[in-house]
């Protein structure tokens, strides 16, 4: 039995919200499981030296600069977690309210929850109707506040629409959110991404679905969106095309509409009268997992690559990011993905890949006091099963240093730090593990949301 949970951790003045399960990694074929490459890494915990010894997945893969990848370990600070609940399903995404409540996704079938800081949880909120969707269910992924919430409740949301296998494309809605009447108010659709349907039924429900969306300084949404292509050497072209958004970071208005200055607005592509839609803002993504503005206001994505090559990107206005073209990863057969390239002239390098794959999910900057994170961005780990802290080094290049909370053996889905003090995150675990216990200084009990406390 799946276990979902949200744990809150925290050291000298973070905050961050986990969310953790045991569910399988969204981009593994079944073939996969043949591989001699461990899927879950032994971390290693020697200072200066990289805490993953595993060999890369592409042999001849080498980094484009100093500490692109298998980065150094360091310990600055202690911390632990507390278990909040552990009775979510499937939970995807979670948002911090002002007193201190969890809003919280569950993917399939949909629903939105409240965890309170009491540890109690509520039932699914009503008002997901007024999607006026009409499959038999409705998934949900991310959730995100507005700027303003305190002042109007407003929230967006991702969802996809789902029959009989046949999963719809991401959209983008926003609703009222009313706490005490358990519901949400004015729910409205802002944007249905194309194709409505992209793939067949062999892609699970949310896989390489994108969702994860990030309000910026300029007031505009910006949106992940999956290439949604079932891997192969031969992938599915679509995150180089203009004219669909699957593999691209959308930017629209609140209200849905392109935002002024995106960087295709009128341009043709390719076939004459053929126009690249107006709300792309960058392309070239594979299945996108994180989405989060850092303190200086730059965008960071990270995605899945294919069997190897999972990426820590900076997103900026019109850049290519490579993919089919150029990967640091290989197919999951082995074979090389295209003709092989890990680089091309005009595609955009990681700022930070993993190899072997650890599967990294959602990620969040630390915003806190403590000297010890300064600068800090952590990142999910799905098939890594922990959470794992990156510092910058130089001029935007990133670097692992310290991999948070490896002994749970979760896999993090959504961590959030966003205010002084708590933390939280979402993460899964067997039944069978429920009762163990870590030393108190470093992490308590394993089991849902969770606190995490220094």
């Amino acid at each position: 039995m799946k276990h979902h949970r949200l744990l809150a951790y925290s050291s000298a003045g973070i905050g961050a919200l986990l969310l953790a399960g045991l569910a399988m990694a969204q981009t593994k074929p079944a073939s996969e499981a043949d591989t001699p490459i461990p899927r879950t890494p032994v971390y290693h915990t020697d200072p200066g030296q990289p805490i993953d010894s595993r060999a890369p997945t592409k042999a001849d893969d080498r980094p484009a600069f100093a500490q692109q990848t298998d980065a150094p370990y360091d310990h600055p600070t202690d911390f632990k977690v507390t278990e909040m609940t552990g009775a979510l399903q499937a939970p995807w995404a979670a948002a911090v309210l002002p007193g201190g409540d969890v809003l919280v996704t569950e993917r399939l079938p949909g629903a939105f929850r409240i965890v309170g800081k009491d540890g109690s949880l509520s039932a699914p909120l009503s008002g997901l109707d007024g999607l006026h969707v009409t499959t038999p269910q409705t998934g949900l992924l991310d959730v995100v506040l507005d700027p303003d919430f305190a002042r109007n409740r407003t929230i967006y949301f991702t969802y996809f629409t789902y029959d009989e296998k046949i999963v719809g494309n991401t959209a983008i809605a926003r609703a009222v959110l009313d706490a005490r009447a358990g519901a949400l108010r004015d729910v409205k659709v802002l944007m249905q991404t194309l194709p409505l349907f992209p793939n067949d039924t062999t892609l699970a429900a949310g896989t390489k679905s994108g969702g994860r969306i990030a309000v910026g300084p300029d007031g505009y949404l910006y949106v992940t969106i999956g290439d949604r292509d079932n891997a192969g050497i031969r992938p599915w072209g679509v995150a180089q095309v203009l004219d669909t958004h699957l593999g691209k970071v959308i930017r629209i208005t609140k209200d849905g509409k392109p935002a002024p200055g995106n960087p295709f607005i009128g341009k043709t592509i390719a076939e004459p009268g053929i126009k690249a839609l107006p709300e792309i803002w960058a392309y070239g993504l594979r299945s996108p997992e994180g989405l989060a503005f850092a303190p200086n206001g730059d965008l960071y994505e990270v995605e899945h690559g294919p069997r190897g090559g999972d990426e820590l990107n900076l997103i900026r206005k019109g850049v290519n990011y490579g993919w089919p073209l150029v990967t640091h990863g290989v197919d999951y057969s082995g074979k090389p993905v295209g003709k092989g390239a890990s680089t091309g002239p005009g595609m955009e390098e990681p700022v930070y890949y993993w190899s072997p794959s650890t599967a990294p999910s959602g990620l969040a900057f630390y915003r806190g006091n403590n000297p010890a994170w300064k600068d800090s961005v952590f990142v999910g780990m799905l098939n890594g099963r922990m959470l794992s802290r990156l510092t910058p080094e130089g001029q935007a290049r990133w670097w692992a240093r310290k991999p948070c909370w490896p002994d749970m053996k979760a896999r993090i889905r959504d961590p959030s730090a966003r205010w002084a003090g708590r933390g939280d995150l979402c993460a899964d675990r067997q039944r069978r593990h429920r009762d163990q216990r870590q030393d108190p200084a470093d992490i308590a009990p394993a089991q849902a949301d969770a606190r995490i406390s220094h």
